[in-house]
């Protein structure tokens, strides 16, 4: 049955996904990171899909590689996908949610976020996409993370297209905004019963002295500027707006995207308890430091509060998990479904919950280290890869026989939504 939001506990959208960042280029010091590639999804597709509906997975979080389905522009290439999804919906009846941009441009667009071409490529992309599976795809993510995004390829020059500080910064947002605005029009032109599922990386910030309160505020409020900016709320009076002008956007610029506002229809939030809270402080140069604090994840509900309280809409857990042991992790899961639980029955309309990622993920350092492979597996989700060669390829973890009991017993876990 198609996944849909209604406050019933039997509802409930019991999600997981495929870690799915694709960024192939490469330059000197720097290895082509596809996680596919890497954990074998591509040649592996169908036993991994098929363990999603073994332990009862409703919905899954799964992207298409931009750079491989489109080598060139304006040519497709549907081979795989057309294998992959009718296996998915039809055969497994999962319903996926479609990362249409999950990091990474295809090797022809040249500067990739910065091209002024970007917006529109990935518009004519997704609408391509949704011309040809619309029959079995409903639910769709423009693109994961814009925040992530714009601070590796735009603020820390780690992806491409390299650019460096807050021009940079907010350079990449302006295009990647563009670009999501441009996409949910192409979607909603070829299916307007599709669903838009925004995915953004949320975080607290933390004054570590009562001096860097205002910085904290500031910081906190850089979490919003995507939905921000795509809802229409990024006036003259808003907190970042001097700051955009000061680093070279225009008020005209500015003016154009909010008069092609949308209305968030699910607005996804990605959390992880040990990289998402951080303590402002100074070094001893009085310049403000980040440290990672709080690793147990107790601000969770009220930062999930704080985007219920500026947005008003249906809300979906599109990422969490934990680091460490099986211990470590389970106590996570129970945690943090018992805080979702503890909202729902506040009327905070959360609709949904995603154990991300559904098996064990290549760490982003992979791209610019240079050790092999093993020594970048990073183990947060249900399954982890087996390292040794006469052993089946995924290893179950204790943490699968926790997520079947919460999810056949939804009214215990999560309750019914009090609207």
């Amino acid at each position: 049955m198609p996944i849909q939001l209604t406050p019933q506990p039997e509802d409930f959208i019991w999600a997981s996904g495929i870690e799915d960042t694709f960024v192939p280029q490469t330059r000197p010091g720097h290895r082509a990171l596809d996680e596919y590639q890497l954990i074998g999804h591509y040649q592996h597709w169908r036993e991994d899909l098929a363990l999603c509906r073994e332990i009862g997975i409703k919905a899954l979080r799964w992207g298409v590689p931009w750079y491989r389905v489109e080598p060139f522009p304006g040519e497709f290439d549907w081979r795989w996908t057309d294998q992959v999804i009718p296996y998915l919906v039809e055969e497994l009846g999962i319903t996926p949610i479609i990362d249409l941009m999950h990091y990474g441009c295809p090797y022809w667009l040249y500067q990739e976020f910065a091209n002024p071409d970007y917006p529109q490529r990935v518009a004519d992309y997704a609408a391509a996409f949704a011309a040809r599976y619309a029959h079995l795809v409903r639910w769709y993510t423009p693109l994961n993370e814009p925040h992530i995004n714009a601070v590796w390829c735009g603020y820390r020059a780690l992806w491409p297209p390299y650019l460096r500080g807050d021009k940079g910064y907010l350079r990449i947002m302006l295009q990647l905004v563009k670009g999501i605005l441009r996409t949910v029009a192409a979607l909603k032109s070829v299916d307007p019963s599709a669903v838009m599922v925004h995915v953004e990386a949320t975080g607290i910030n933390r004054a570590g002295h009562p001096d860097l309160e205002a910085h904290a505020i500031r910081e906190q409020t850089r979490g919003f500027l995507s939905y921000d900016l795509l809802t229409g709320k990024f006036t003259a009076d808003h907190l970042l707006y001097n700051w955009l002008l000061s680093n070279g956007i225009s008020p005209a610029a500015l003016d154009n995207i909010t008069r092609s506002a949308i209305s968030i229809e699910v607005m996804g939030l990605n959390f992880y308890p040990q990289w998402s809270t951080r303590i402002i402080q100074h070094d001893r140069q009085g310049r403000p430091v980040y440290r990672v604090a709080d690793k147990a994840g107790t601000g969770f509900t009220s930062l999930v509060e704080s985007y219920h309280q500026r947005y008003g809409v249906p809300l979906f857990i599109t990422e969490t998990s934990a680091r460490g042991s099986a211990k470590v992790r389970s106590q996570w899961l129970r945690d943090s479904l018992a805080a979702v639980k503890d909202m729902r029955s506040r009327s905070i309309p959360i609709y949904g919950y995603t154990w991300f990622p559904m098996f064990t993920m290549v760490n982003w350092q992979y791209r610019t280290g240079r050790a092999p492979l093993r020594k970048y597996l990073l183990d947060l989700g249900f399954y982890s890869l087996s390292q040794a060669e006469d052993a089946p390829r995924w290893k179950a973890t204790s943490l699968i026989n926790q997520w079947q009991h919460h999810i056949t017993d939804p009214t215990e876990s999560i309750g019914t939504l009090s609207l």
